[in-house]
Formats: structure tokens, sequence, C-alpha cells
């Protein structure tokens, strides 16, 4: 869960880099966190609850892509890969998934993993 805090810490920072872990636990997190509130709202009979959380999570879930595009030295603008489904999608999920530079790049110092 403290990945998922990190994260929403940062709730608008778009600068920077975000290490791996951090976005893949914070996509997790998220996604059962949706994945509860659409039960719930079928039982109630809402469709209020997770359409709410993912309005209040979509600045923090653009933010923590553009800061792990940054990581792997790309810059925010491949995120309109989002427009073209299923290769812009697999396209993305390769970048998410490819180890960040382990150097200084154009975007900032490497992140520090903490446990």
């Amino acid at each position: 869960m403290d990945w998922y805090f990190r994260v929403l810490r940062n709730y608008a920072v778009f600068h920077g880099r975000a290490h791996r872990r951090e976005f893949w636990m914070f996509t997790l997190v998220n996604i059962i966190l949706f994945g509860v509130l659409s039960v719930v709202d079928k039982i109630i009979g809402w469709h209020v609850l997770s359409l709410a959380y993912e309005l209040l999570v979509l600045v923090p879930t653009l933010a923590v892509q553009v800061r792990r595009l940054h990581d792997t030295n790309r810059s925010w603008r491949w995120l309109l890969l989002l427009l073209f489904p299923v290769i812009g999608w697999l396209a993305l999920l390769a970048f998410y998934s490819q180890h960040g530079t382990s150097e200084e790049n154009l975007f900032g110092p490497q992140p520090k993993a903490f446990l």
C-alpha cells in the first residue's frame, strides 16, 4: 500500500521518474479497488462509486504513467498511443515493463526504490 499512497502523495507531479515497482503496485491496487467498488455498485444498484473512484484517481494515474515513461527516457507524448486500441496499448505495456535507464537521463536521476 505504500506504493499506492506514494503515487497519491505525488498527485499531480508530472516531472521526474517513477520506478517500475511504484507503477505496477499502484496499478495493481487501483485495479483491485476498482473491482471491489464495481461489485459494491452492482450489489447496491448504483453505478456511482466506481465512476467516482476512477475520476478521483485519473490525474494520479496519468502522472505515474508519465513519470514511468520518463524513467524509460520517453516523453509524455508517448501516452497518445492510448488513442490507438490494442496496438498502442500493447506498445505502452511494453514501455511500462522495461527497465528504466540506470543513470540520470533527461528527466532526472534514477528513482530510488524503497521496500
